[in-house]
């Protein structure tokens, strides 16, 4: 990471859609904080996305990663996906291709009840709602390997495999139980299928097994996928971290996303501990909402404050969170949210509106 203590450079890749526009709220917030925390963050604007592929043809260049490897300190992404490009090659290469290129080997994705009424579950309050999901984020069915033999025929052959390394697991495990640690969480549930995927997942368990041995003071657990999704729907209090394959990861965070208010929410940070990483909100591009400024802005302010974590301004990340959880208390929030906490559409806030909701907080 090329932080300093003067500045950190931030590049920013608003991407498509919506993206755009909760960039420019995220952004607008992260000034606020930077201010009131008395730290300095340079935001550089890049204009990846697919527009910029459709004029130029380019994606993602050898001299943009190499900048954004060396020289800047995070990326603030916000969506990738735009009907003009039906193949999404822009975004394959953008998202996906920092992703692999900088190994960024941990998607983490917390869960975290910010208002009661926002969960769907009975009889579950904030104290219930509140782990982290460790997703193993560079192999798996992820890597793209496979092929389809006599395509578009009868008798079509589609494979794809997946892909599990000794490295890989041990990694994205030992990173859950450092985290856990440095947290002071008692708990971590390994999540697999080595029921079915005896050799893929039998590494898991073998691996889990013998890192968690290094940990005594942190109780460990493992439940196959399917038993792990009925179980945080059933007692999501007993967890405190997830730890779990690609695929899997994606899957239970989403439904882990909706048990605490949706995707509007849900936040992610792809990790690499000491080199540049990428925060991305979960939700999509959704251009169908694009311009008319409805966007929900939320998820990309938690990410933001999943960034400053990362660079070092924990205080201000936490102060970040409780200004979101005002502002869903206080019913400032875009129409879906609105919703959401039961309350009428009329009182609904604008994307924009919703940053300067949270500006007044910040300043205040």
């Amino acid at each position: 990471m090329v932080a300093n203590q003067q500045s950190q450079r931030v590049a920013v890749i608003p991407g498509d859609g919506i993206g755009v526009e909760v960039a420019e709220v995220g952004v607008n917030v992260l000034r606020a904080i930077s201010e009131r925390f008395g730290f300095k963050l340079d935001f550089d604007w890049l204009p990846l996305g697919a527009s910029h592929y459709l004029e130029t043809g380019e994606t993602l260049t050898d001299e943009m990663f190499d900048y954004l490897k060396n020289e800047c300190d995070a990326i603030y992404f916000g969506a990738m996906g735009d009907p003009r490009v039906p193949d999404m090659k822009h975004a394959k290469d953008i998202l996906l291709g920092l992703r692999f290129k900088l190994d960024l080997f941990v998607n983490l994705r917390p869960i975290t009840l910010m208002h009661p009424e926002m969960t769907p579950l009975k009889r579950r309050g904030m104290k219930d709602l509140e782990f982290v999901i460790f997703r193993e984020n560079t192999e798996g069915l992820y890597v793209g390997m496979g092929g389809n033999f006599k395509k578009g025929t009868p008798d079509e052959i589609a494979i794809n495999e997946m892909v599990n390394t000794r490295r890989g697991v041990e990694r994205i495990i030992r990173a859950a139980f450092e985290w856990a640690k440095s947290h002071h969480k008692p708990r971590v549930c390994m999540s697999d299928k080595a029921n079915v995927l005896s050799y893929a997942h039998g590494l898991w368990q073998r691996v889990f097994k013998e890192v968690s041995s290094e940990y005594p003071e942190i109780q460990t657990r493992h439940l196959y996928a399917d038993v792990m999704a009925m179980e945080m729907v059933r007692a999501p209090q007993d967890f405190d971290v997830i730890v779990t394959s690609n695929m899997f990861g994606d899957i239970l965070s989403d439904l882990g996303a909706e048990l605490v208010g949706g995707l509007g929410l849900a936040a992610s940070a792809n990790l690499h501990p000491g080199r540049v990483s990428l925060f991305e909100p979960v939700h999509g591009s959704a251009p169908d909402i694009a311009g008319q400024g409805v966007a929900n802005p939320l998820a990309m302010v938690l990410t933001g404050s999943l960034m400053l974590t990362a660079l070092g301004h924990k205080e201000a990340a936490l102060f970040l969170d409780q200004c979101v959880q005002q502002v869903l208390t206080q019913g400032e929030v875009t129409a879906d949210l609105r919703r959401s906490l039961g309350q009428s559409t009329e009182g609904a806030l604008n994307t924009q509106a919703v940053g300067e909701a949270l500006i007044q907080i910040i300043k205040s």
